[in-house]
């Protein structure tokens, strides 16, 4: 269903793939827009239990297209250094294939949002969580449950490694 990676030498492995996820902190988030064109859109985010969560408005293009179609994808870029005398780029990025959904139920939903929340204030409880409340019935937390992922670095730091 989904297409293998052509340069395997350069494939990271689920782990390095997984530590991306966990330690960066913004991706972009890929749907299909109005008109069918692609809708890229760069977001916070959070790694969970083989998901992705993010929030966003209750109305909007990101959630129009969220519900006119369940597929996704979202590519994270660790590393991106460029190297003008070898005319390349040293870079480390993973992308994640999967089906997006908006959290109706409240448990899920405040789950997501706090284990969002705490990634980005983790020494702060009192005031995420007040933070929270503030903001809850006015926003989505939406949920891409990953399908396929690949992570893929330059030749040149797979070299290096060895």
């Amino acid at each position: 269903m989904f297409r293998e990676m052509r340069r395997k030498k350069q494939l990271l492995s689920t782990e390095e793939s997984l530590s991306i996820l966990n330690r960066m902190t913004s991706g972009v988030l890929a749907i299909t827009g109005d008109n069918d064109y692609p809708y890229a859109v760069p977001l916070s985010y959070v790694y969970y239990d083989n998901k992705i969560y993010f929030h966003g408005a209750t109305s909007g293009h990101k959630i129009d297209a969220i519900t006119k179609s369940s597929k996704a994808s979202f590519c994270v870029i660790e590393q991106d250094n460029i190297i003008p005398e070898e005319y390349t780029t040293y870079f480390r990025s993973v992308i994640v294939f999967g089906k997006i959904r908006i959290l109706e139920d409240n448990d899920e939903k405040r789950k997501a949002i706090e284990i969002l929340a705490e990634k980005y204030s983790p020494t702060l409880e009192e005031g995420r969580l007040k933070e929270i409340e503030k903001g809850f019935n006015h926003m989505h937390m939406i949920e891409l449950s990953i399908e396929h992922m690949t992570g893929k670095e330059a030749i040149e730091l797979v070299r290096a490694k060895k």
